[in-house]
């Protein structure tokens, strides 16, 4: 069953719970969002609020997917650039699928999404992410039309004598 996806949901508990949960548990697996595991919930509250603080100064924007329990199984932050010569991209943030749902088709399913929320944002023409190397992200964001457009060797420590690359990913609107 496909999830149901909402752009700028209200922040509730039950979102915000539902949020550090998920941060929670694709950190735990491996997944490539800002942590190497082990991480609990306190490690990663500090993030959270960070973004919730960017939506509320209107510089981000929450995507979020919902299995059919209601539950949130999937989210991205779409935020804008500041920079008034890079006011035309933005950055994705954060992309992620809970572990009991991946190998569903629900990570296009939300790159998917998140296009169609970038085309709704005025003045948007592209989007940009940046993504662990050595993990093979590079090969899905490619099969969701993104291309390499850059990569800072070993600029992500993961643990002493563990450097992967930074690779810079884009997807143009027009």
């Amino acid at each position: 069953m496909p999830l149901t996806f909402v752009v700028d949901p209200p922040v509730t508990r039950e979102l915000r719970d539902g949020l550090l949960e998920l941060w929670v548990d694709v950190s735990n697996a491996g997944g490539a969002v800002g942590f190497v595991p082990p991480v609990d919930r306190e490690e990663v509250r500090p993030e959270l609020v960070r973004q919730f603080a960017a939506m509320a100064e209107e510089r981000s924007r929450l995507l979020v997917g919902y299995d059919e329990e209601g539950r949130v199984a999937a989210t991205a932050f779409l935020t804008r650039n500041t920079h008034r010569l890079m006011t035309h991209w933005i950055w994705l943030y954060t992309v992620m699928v809970h572990p009991r749902h991946q190998g569903k088709g629900y990570g296009r399913e939300l790159l998917a999404a998140a296009e169609r929320a970038a085309r709704d944002m005025e003045g948007v023409e592209a989007i940009r992410l940046a993504c662990r190397g050595g993990l093979g992200l590079e090969r899905f964001y490619a099969g969701c039309g993104y291309k390499e457009v850059g990569r800072v060797p070993g600029a992500i420590r993961v643990a002493p004598g563990d450097d992967r690359d930074d690779v810079i990913m884009l997807l143009e609107l027009g």
